[in-house]
């Protein structure tokens, strides 16, 4: 059973103990959410937002302007703007308060959790989001509502401002609404239309998916709904400033989605969604991503039915859906295992060799807006960046895969071998002088420690050793 310590988490490092009730140590983790373990300045998703309107603002509409004429006095005050506003720095200082909560945080299989969410809710690589706010977004709309309903997670990531700004919903205006009425878009041409990606995305990737049989007239009909959920957009905060419902740009009179009839208004969205997340089809969904992630890229319906059946039956409360996937995932622990995707992997590495990382709260804090950042403290971005997958960065709305297919390239598996032996870089000092490092490694994370003592064996160097442990095939899967 002791893959199963990664399969729900991250492993058992080198200084802890090995739960005797595997299970239980699982399901003891999902009821309450405690504050993060970084210790380290975090700062708010208003305060990231913050310098993220200074770095819009002051390319676009002071150094585009001032240095039109001069391409290279641009690029110098561009750089210049970007380290004014920590572009080089905050995705970085994101990704180790990530690390450190699968590392060190007393809840590893929360944050297991908690990633598999942020990716399911996904922000994609757009607009320097990656850079100032997917990192706050996961912190401060996902993390809390890990022991809320789905509901209300669904509404408060509908309702961000993050996503509100990557599927583009302030560009949607009611064709029909009071703004569509307004003077200056018969003169200027820009008549009001509906933007759909965010219905689209509400519909396909959170809540009922394309099993659900919807058509393109509900996504439609969803996009009226939400017409007038938009960042408010002023003279020097341009598109960041706080989402508000403005009600002249939403489209007026009755809408039509799955067959329900909803009336107009701001609290429409609220009904809707409360609709899709009780749709069966959102229950299956959910089950088979569950699934899909912790079990095997072909779940069956046997492992999908307990979990759809603690989702109806708590009103979609997420830990006790959280409960039901462990214990599917416990239940099949030894028919199936799954290749670990490479942020996983990383983050095991690292929990289970007691390596330096990510890098300490001490360094992060020593970072000061204005300056560049120092490489190590950019490591945490350029890691994934090399390894083929940056949690911030995914290149559709979908996320990253959760199929293992697309992870066993020769690719992304030789990126492995190159960070297996560059990990060694950040061991301790201090386990130098344990003669039983690997030996405790393997006893408390494999069942065949004595397989893989001997497979490791073969070689004398650590850094040897370190390359064959975390590439063997039973490291990889979980």
């Amino acid at each position: 059973m002791k893959n199963f310590f990664r399969k729900v988490a991250f492993g058992i490092g080198i200084n802890e103990e090995v739960p005797s009730d595997p299970l239980n140590w699982a399901l003891n983790q999902v009821d309450e959410i405690p504050e993060f373990s970084w210790t380290g300045k975090i700062l708010t998703e208003k305060e990231l937002r913050g310098h993220y309107r200074d770095w819009v603002y002051g390319d676009r509409k002071v150094l585009r302007k001032k240095y039109k004429d001069n391409k290279n006095l641009y690029k110098v005050h561009k750089d210049k703007l970007r380290h004014e506003t920590g572009q080089k720095f905050w995705e970085s200082l994101e990704i180790s308060i990530r690390h450190n909560e699968g590392i060190n945080g007393n809840n590893p299989v929360l944050a297991k959790l908690w990633m598999f969410w942020g990716n399911f809710f996904a922000i994609s690589e757009k607009d320097f989001l990656a850079n100032y706010s997917t990192g706050a977004y996961q912190r401060e709309i996902i993390w809390p509502n890990l022991n809320q309903s789905f509901e209300k997670m669904v509404y408060d990531v509908t309702t961000s401002w993050a996503m509100i700004h990557h599927l583009d919903n302030s560009e949607s205006v009611g064709p029909k609404s009071t703004s569509a009425k307004e003077e200056w878009r018969r003169r200027k041409k820009e008549p009001a239309t509906i933007n759909e990606n965010h219905a689209r995305e509400l519909l396909e990737l959170h809540t009922v998916s394309p099993k659900a049989g919807y058509s393109q007239e509900d996504v439609i009909q969803l996009a009226y709904i939400m017409t007038g959920w938009e960042h408010k957009y002023g003279k020097k905060s341009l598109e960041t400033g706080n989402v508000w419902f403005n009600s002249e740009h939403h489209q007026p009179g009755k809408k039509n989605v799955l067959g329900k009839e909803y009336k107009k208004g701001k609290k429409t969205l609220a009904v809707v969604i409360k609709d899709l997340v009780n749709h069966p089809n959102c229950r299956d969904f959910v089950a088979e991503r569950l699934c899909r992630f912790l079990i095997t890229d072909e779940p069956t319906k046997e492992m999908k039915q307990p979990i759809i059946d603690a989702f109806q039956k708590s009103d979609g409360h997420i830990p006790e859906i959280h409960k039901a996937a462990i214990k599917v995932a416990f239940e099949y622990n030894d028919k199936y295992k799954k290749f670990q995707t490479p942020e996983n992997w990383v983050i095991q590495v690292a929990k289970i060799a007691d390596l330096n990382w990510p890098p300490s709260p001490d360094l992060m804090d020593k970072y000061e807006l204005g300056q560049k950042p120092f490489d190590s403290q950019r490591e945490p971005e350029w890691l994934l960046q090399n390894i083929g997958h940056h949690p911030y960065r995914a290149k559709q709305p979908n996320g990253w895969s959760d199929h293992s297919d697309d992870w066993i390239s020769p690719e992304l598996l030789i990126r492995r071998l190159v960070y297996a032996k560059a990990s060694y870089n950040f061991h301790k000092i201090e386990n130098n002088k344990n003669a039983e490092y690997y030996a405790n490694m393997v006893e408390k994370n494999f069942d065949n420690p004595d397989k893989i003592m001997n497979y490791i064996n073969q070689k004398n160097r650590s850094i040897e050793k370190h390359t064959l442990l975390f590439n063997h095939p039973e490291f990889l899967k979980a």
